[in-house]
């Protein structure tokens, strides 16, 4: 079978879904691997390196004649009219968000898998591309914020006198919070988290923070999400939060409730009470926005002299580990469907739905859209 990768065609969208040295293992199960000339470029990828790992380089439509597509982004719905009946893709493919896409995939009788609905169970760790994305927007998230900052972040003894590091508080305490709150200690600021979920207090400080406990109830949810909450809790949050907030030079927000927009976390009025110079870094301001007045991509200072930096297509700004992290979660997912006989490599993706991971991922199969509400 053939497994093809074309270039993203999403504006912004640097990130591979095949990396060259992941190939081999493809290969070895007996599958040819097809790259769209100039694939990898963004990501640091060359043309030659794909051909010296076992892959064919070609280009033009690479996608119409394969059994499997990888890709990042969702496959446009003209393009998934363009795959042959029966192919099987996987890419990022939200099902709030991608509805045209997921329709036009049950239309053309493709297989379309989501990577988004990886289930959060042991066995599909490394198959979890929402854990090794939201690693590398954690990282950039502490970056971004010290390229920012008027301040240094750590703590300097000099002849001139000391330099206090700078204070840095983390909203959120999922994966890319906890690499928020690793990269900032690194650099050397004091560093505070707060999350809804109070398990997630002992990783905060596993880290080297401090956690912010507020005397709220917990808002625990399934698969390590936090639940979302209610309006009156997150008023009371928002009002418990801002001490804090106004003490820190550099705030960065991670919160995500999947399928759902973000959680406003930061109200004008909040960040009308931060310090001049201060720094916001959201994350999360493609789905909504955890700040109030952010914006994906753009980075504003408000009147008060706070600078908001609203994050998109984060993961993409290191396309080279992002899309060696992604192909790996990609190539154990089809390994995950790759047939064998007698210990022996068949050369075959098949899909098997008694499998919970394949089933809470497949959003199309066989000529219908499914549902996660409907595989309950």
């Amino acid at each position: 079978m053939r497994i093809s990768v074309a270039k993203e065609i999403r504006a912004g969208e640097k990130r591979v879904a095949l990396v060259p040295d992941i190939i081999s293992k493809l290969t070895k199960a007996g599958l040819e691997v097809v790259i769209e000339t100039g694939a990898g470029a963004a990501s640091g990828f060359t043309d030659a390196e794909y051909t010296a790992a076992g892959a064919s380089v070609k280009s033009g439509n690479v996608i119409a004649d394969a059994d499997v597509v990888a890709a990042v982004s969702p496959l446009t719905p003209e393009q998934f009219k363009s795959l042959k009946k029966g192919a099987l893709t996987i890419s990022f493919l939200s099902p709030t968000t991608s509805i045209d896409s997921i329709e036009a995939a049950a239309s053309a009788g493709v297989t379309a898998l989501s990577l988004e609905l990886v289930p959060r169970i042991s066995r599909a760790q490394s198959m979890d591309a929402l854990t090794s994305q939201a690693l590398c927007a954690g990282y950039r998230a502490s970056l971004i914020g010290a390229e920012l900052s008027p301040r240094f972040f750590p703590l300097l003894m000099t002849a001139a006198g000391t330099v206090t590091p700078a204070q840095v508080v983390v909203l959120g305490a999922g994966v890319a919070g906890l690499q928020a709150i690793a990269t900032a200690k690194r650099l050397g600021a004091v560093v505070s988290a707060y999350d809804v979920r109070p398990s997630s207090a002992d990783e905060v400080k596993s880290m080297g923070a401090k956690f912010i406990t507020l005397e709220l109830e917990a808002l625990e949810g399934a698969g390590g999400y936090a639940r979302e909450m209610t309006e009156e809790r997150a008023a009371k949050q928002r009002e418990l939060l801002t001490p804090y907030l106004a003490a820190a030079d550099v705030v960065i927000t991670t919160a995500a409730v999947p399928g759902r927009p973000a959680p406003r976390l930061v109200t004008g009025e909040m960040v009308s009470a931060m310090k001049s110079g201060s720094v916001v870094v959201d994350l999360a301001a493609e789905t909504g926005g955890n700040v109030e007045g952010s914006k994906p991509g753009e980075t504003i200072t408000t009147s008060n002299g706070v600078v908001i930096w609203g994050g998109k297509d984060v993961p993409s700004q290191l396309p080279y580990h992002a899309s060696m992290l992604f192909s790996r979660n990609v190539v154990n997912l089809l390994l995950l469907m790759a047939k064998s006989v007698d210990g022996k490599p068949t050369g075959e993706i098949v899909p098997d739905f008694s499998d919970e991971i394949i089933d809470a991922a497949t959003l199309a199969f066989g000529g219908s859209r499914r549902t996660p509400e409907g595989k309950k």
